[in-house]
């Protein structure tokens, strides 16, 4: 079978394309000044601005957003009467966590067993490679035949909302005929998959003090109420005994109709060891799909090296809590927060602050855009159909879209199958998926303008 010129092209790109995801994944680009210098997500901001500026784009900006960040725009105009298409990606990453638990340096671009490793690579800076490299094929072969605008995000990983602020702000910015978001992923390597809906997300920290200092253990223990016994009183009312997530008043039970997720597969997938159980009830689908989970994601106590026989005065955590489609993520924050001053064990104080909240979100997946992508995806991937599966992270800007502009199509679509290992050590991309995936994006965007024109 004759190579279909736009994959030839794409192919001769990959090259160029892994060089620059290398320069990209160098940045710390980890949008909390805490942790990483702001100066990191300043240079990546200015980097991918660059790039576009590279690529023929106009009114290329960097945009200050309310959280503190930089959001970078672009717009490449298209033939007279085109529709417009917006291209979504993020630069921002999650920090790498316990780097010593990674194989090679998180923040160089690594090539092992056929993968590229590095934090981002996956989530989402290869997602803005994938726009660019959909974007030259075209040009090599007739032109880009729709207007595009670009936007890179840079506190995604945050949820802290800066972009969505700037765009309720600046309502015609980002208007568009169709929206691709590029920062989800195939149901597994090599079969081609557009998400159908995403979880949303509220965060919350919750602070526990008992005590007006910390006390020796041995003098006052067994009486005087320890702070970091309370959280993990609190912290345990949470879930059930198998695990299933119990907010009071939250909806925990809904099935997942659709591509289902075979058990094994997923304990695989989430390398789940030998003889531990799965938590929660019903099939893997309605649990990561369809359900709310629970996920304290951090807690501050004393490290075990050089931890000394104290009770806690004080102790804090944050919970993460993933909002299924159907549910309202500000009720969820709502039953949440009364739930954790509910179960506050022993009258120990406490005081709850929201950090940040994100709205559930579902496609529809019969819209004509789908169309052009399920033609595209399927000689991107020979032999294979576009399938739809939900996705169990958050994206809290498809919803401030989906509301600025009704009437557009929302398309999500992206590198992070279950072998990328997102948000975990040792993420990766792999380059075959990133090169498919790129042919099918610039294939629907000649799709979708013939489909315009007709």
């Amino acid at each position: 079978m004759t190579a279909h010129p736009i994959s030839e092209t794409v192919a001769s790109l990959m090259p160029r394309a892994k060089a620059e995801l290398a320069e990209l994944v160098a940045f710390q680009s980890v949008a909390d000044p805490a942790q990483f210098p702001k100066s990191e997500c300043e240079a990546a901001a200015n980097w991918v601005a660059d790039a576009l500026r590279a690529g023929d784009f106009q009114d290329v900006a960097l945009l200050d957003t309310p959280d503190g960040t930089q959001s970078v725009y672009g717009f490449l105009p298209g033939p007279a009467g085109a529709p417009t298409v917006l291209l979504y990606a993020h630069y921002d990453v999650q920090p790498p966590l316990d780097e010593s638990a990674w194989l090679s340096p998180p923040f160089e671009l690594t090539e092992r067993d056929g993968r590229w490793f590095g934090r981002g690579a996956a989530d989402c800076k290869g997602g803005f490679i994938m726009h660019l490299l959909a974007l030259r094929a075209l040009k090599a072969n007739g032109g880009v035949p729709v207007s595009v605008k670009v936007i890179a995000e840079g506190s995604e990983e945050q949820g802290t909302g800066g972009l969505e602020r700037y765009a309720e702000a600046h309502p015609d910015l980002l208007a568009a005929d169709t929206i691709v978001i590029g920062d989800t992923g195939n149901f597994r390597v090599g079969l081609p998959t557009v998400t159908a809906t995403l979880r949303g997300m509220t965060m919350l920290r919750v602070t526990l003090d008992t005590l007006e200092g910390n006390l020796h253990s041995g003098q006052f223990g067994g009486a005087a109420p320890d702070a970091l016994a309370a959280m993990i009183h609190l912290l345990a009312s949470l879930r059930a005994e198998d695990g299933t997530t119990t907010v009071d008043g939250l909806v925990t039970d809904a099935d997942w109709e659709g591509l289902q997720y075979p058990e094994a597969e997923f304990r695989t997938d989430a390398k789940v060891l030998d003889g531990v159980e799965l938590i929660g009830t019903g099939t893997v689908a309605d649990r990561i799909w369809a359900r709310p989970a629970v996920t304290v994601i951090g807690i501050d106590c004393p490290p075990v090296v050089g931890a000394t026989p104290s009770l806690q005065a004080t102790a804090r955590a944050q919970v993460s809590l993933r909002v299924p489609p159907g549910q309202d993520a500000a009720e969820a924050t709502q039953l949440l927060t009364a739930h954790l001053k509910a179960h506050a064990p022993w009258g120990a104080r406490v005081v709850v602050e929201q950090v940040g909240q994100g709205q559930p979100f579902r496609a529809d997946i019969s819209s004509p855009a789908y169309t052009s992508m399920a033609q595209a995806m399927e000689t991107a991937y020979p032999g294979e159909k576009m399938q739809s599966s939900g996705m169990g992270g958050s994206i809290p800007l498809c919803n401030t879209l989906a509301t600025l502009y009704p009437e557009a199509e929302i398309l999500l679509i992206g590198l992070s199958e279950p072998e990328a290992q997102i948000h975990a050590v040792n993420e990766s991309v792999s380059p075959e998926e990133l090169e498919r995936l790129s042919v099918a994006e610039a294939l629907f965007l000649r799709n979708y303008a013939e489909s315009k024109r007709a």
